[in-house]
């Protein structure tokens, strides 16, 4: 039945035509139709076969890895990003830390500075004080020496007024020498 209608074309071609370009090819190639459309049927049916279970497939697994490479590629923005959130964060942090860090270094300098006026004021004030008890210190051994050389002065004017009067005097004349030897000492 096939070959019915294939050699029905031939027939017409070469009825229409006679010595056409179609006619021409057929000759010359040796078409049968018969064999052109069983092929054609034959191409069809290996093109879906070949379709069904091979190209398909192929475009799957395309397609999986393409949404693979998609997916690595999001995921790689995604951690890029991340990424770079960290760093900023870190950068901040460092930030946060420098400041901080130069603030208790003022601040230790500050106290350090105060800790050094406080100890340079004590200083002071203990010196002060070592020259206050100094300057008592020589006051009292001034008086203490000054009361001792008057008694020793007015020993020495008694003895050589003895000496010179040649009498000995009494309590009371040692007491009255001795007070006005003191005030003219004094004066």
């Amino acid at each position: 039945m096939i070959n019915a209608p294939l050699s029905l074309m031939t027939q017409v071609i070469v009825q229409a035509g006679g010595s056409g370009p179609v006619e021409r090819i057929v000759t010359t190639f040796g078409l049968n139709w018969s064999q052109l459309f069983a092929q054609v049927i034959s191409f069809c049916i290996v093109c879906v076969i070949l379709h069904r279970y091979a190209y398909r497939p192929v475009l799957k697994m395309l397609e999986v890895r393409r949404e693979q490479i998609a997916q690595g590629l999001a995921t790689t923005e995604r951690i890029n990003a991340e990424l770079a959130r960290t760093e900023a964060q870190r950068q901040e942090v460092l930030a946060q830390a420098n400041a901080q860090a130069s603030k208790f270094i003022e601040e230790a300098r500050a106290a350090a500075a105060r800790v050094r006026q406080q100890e340079t004021e004590k200083a002071i004030a203990a010196a002060q004080q070592i020259l206050i008890n100094a300057r008592e210190a020589a006051a009292q051994e001034h008086d203490r020496m000054l009361a001792e050389l008057k008694r020793e002065v007015g020993k020495l004017v008694v003895q050589a007024t003895t000496t010179v009067t040649g009498k000995i005097l009494t309590a009371e004349d040692h007491r009255r020498l001795a007070e006005d030897t003191a005030k003219q000492i004094a004066s």
